[in-house]
């Protein structure tokens, strides 16, 4: 029986058009540019070892970025504020019916203070687990486990939404029960399969 759903954020509880894109189309930043700090510096930032605001500061200026690097994160964090609304109210209706919800994210610190407090998804939610604050990304078996050692759930009880393979594998893997994300109609038949 499932007692807790968990949700990846991007391309899942957040639907809209990707900062790469953006920073490609609109600033003209190639993603060849981007790319040296988004697989480098970045990665320790998701998992809480570096402050993002730190760590990319070298590369701005190399982008043709010469405004603070608050106006950049604020872009950054603004272009992608678009929320799923059709699965947020269906969120709500299964929590109304007792079953558990949390969001389960790669995130450095910036941004998932950003979600909880201005996307306002902190008060939607039993919980919310990012990896900035658990020391470990998905698809890393350590990122859940920790969220089934702080649930105090059996993992099977577990239905987890994600829109990247290698995450339902890992978490399929591990024993919980995974689903892909590709729309909120094919979201809502799986899930209601899965409470019957």
């Amino acid at each position: 029986m499932i007692k807790a759903v968990l949700f990846d954020a991007d391309g899942v509880l957040i639907n809209g058009p990707k900062f790469a894109d953006h920073l490609q189309n609109d600033l003209h930043i190639a993603p060849e540019m981007t790319r040296p700090f988004f697989q480098g510096p970045f990665k320790d930032c998701l998992v809480g070892k570096a402050d993002l605001k730190e760590a990319i500061a070298p590369f701005l200026p190399g982008w043709g970025w010469n405004k603070p690097i608050d106006e950049f994160i604020k872009l950054w964090f603004n272009v992608e504020h678009h929320l799923n609304e059709p699965l947020l109210v269906y969120i709500k209706s299964l929590r109304e019916k007792g079953i558990r919800c949390y969001v389960g994210t790669n995130q450095e610190k910036y941004r998932s203070e950003y979600m909880k407090e201005f996307m306002e998804l902190k008060p939607l939610f039993d919980g919310f687990f990012a990896s900035n604050e658990i020391g470990v990304c998905k698809p890393e078996v350590e990122f859940f486990e920790f969220i089934v050692d702080d649930l105090k759930i059996q993992k099977e009880q577990i239905l987890f939404w994600d829109d990247t393979q290698r995450n339902i594998d890992a978490a399929t893997n591990f024993g919980i029960h995974a689903e892909f994300y590709l729309n909120f109609e094919d979201f809502r038949n799986k899930t209601e399969h899965h409470l019957l």
